[in-house]
């Protein structure tokens, strides 16, 4: 893990460190997917969040928004300092993205399911209005157990929207359990290439593997594009990774605050 890594991961323990409680595991499976859009791929001003032309991404595991606090933070979007204060009384920065309170969130999300039909809507706005800002869309791997998620997929291949692309942070657990003990995905590329996109996968935690792919968009011209990422969850937390009970952790003391900072540094 380099250090630009573990310093994301560390702004997520900073956030968590205020009020004691977030979504760790969630989050630092995302880590790499979302740093490596935001240093590589998307385009954006953070002193003008409502740039019309700037790309847009949209969290749709809302739960996992402690990963896009430390990127937005880390770009600017609004000041590092405020992130001890995610989920504190009055603060904006809540348990799931708010568009309209937080700046660089494209779309409040928390209620899975809905991010890729939003997407959609984004990608079929920006053709009809001859844009050509793309749009990405990360969902989890659980949150494709709603059936929401294949009625955009179809729609967005009807459309031939190969300005959209989906990233599936495939941790393979969610809250109940081992993804294919609770409702089970695969063949999952398989599903996504019978629903008209173009499809990939890869290491999720690989920079580089993810760099050269973002580059490589759209997969197919014609299509939109589904990347299925396979992370851990808890990643660069060894005793968190693919723990259930670290996908949401409330009451946190100082000594598992001080072991999560140190377990980050001695992460391989």
């Amino acid at each position: 893990m380099d250090r630009r890594s573990r310093d994301l991961r560390r702004r997520v323990v900073d956030a968590i460190a205020g009020e004691r409680r977030g979504h760790l595991g969630p989050a630092c499976s995302l880590i790499e997917i979302v740093r490596t859009l935001y240093d590589e791929y998307l385009h954006f001003r953070p002193d003008e969040p409502n740039w019309p032309l700037r790309d847009r991404a949209i969290l749709s595991k809302g739960h996992g928004c402690l990963a896009l606090y430390a990127i937005l933070a880390d770009k600017g979007f609004f000041p590092l300092a405020d992130l001890p204060t995610f989920c504190a009384p009055e603060s904006y920065l809540g348990g799931h993205p708010e568009a309209e309170k937080i700046p660089g969130v494209e779309a409040s999300t928390g209620a899975l399911g809905h991010g890729l039909s939003i997407g959609v809507g984004m990608a079929l706005a920006a053709r009809l209005g001859g844009g050509d800002h793309r749009v990405v869309v990360v969902t989890g791997d659980g949150e494709l157990n709603e059936g929401s998620v294949w009625e955009a997929a179809m729609s967005a291949a009807k459309h031939q929207l190969d300005n959209l692309t989906l990233l599936v942070d495939y941790n393979k657990l969610q809250s109940y359990g081992p993804v294919h003990e609770v409702l089970g995905l695969e063949p999952l590329l398989d599903k996504w290439r019978a629903f008209g996109f173009g499809v990939a996968e890869v290491n999720g935690h690989s920079v580089d593997d993810l760099r050269r792919l973002y580059a490589s968009l759209p997969l197919e011209s014609g299509r939109p594009s589904a990347i299925i990422c396979h992370t851990v969850k808890g990643k660069g937390i060894g005793y968190a990774e693919s723990a259930p009970e670290w996908h949401h952790k409330a009451r946190i003391s100082d000594d598992e605050l001080a072991a999560l900072y140190q377990a980050i540094e001695e992460a391989p």
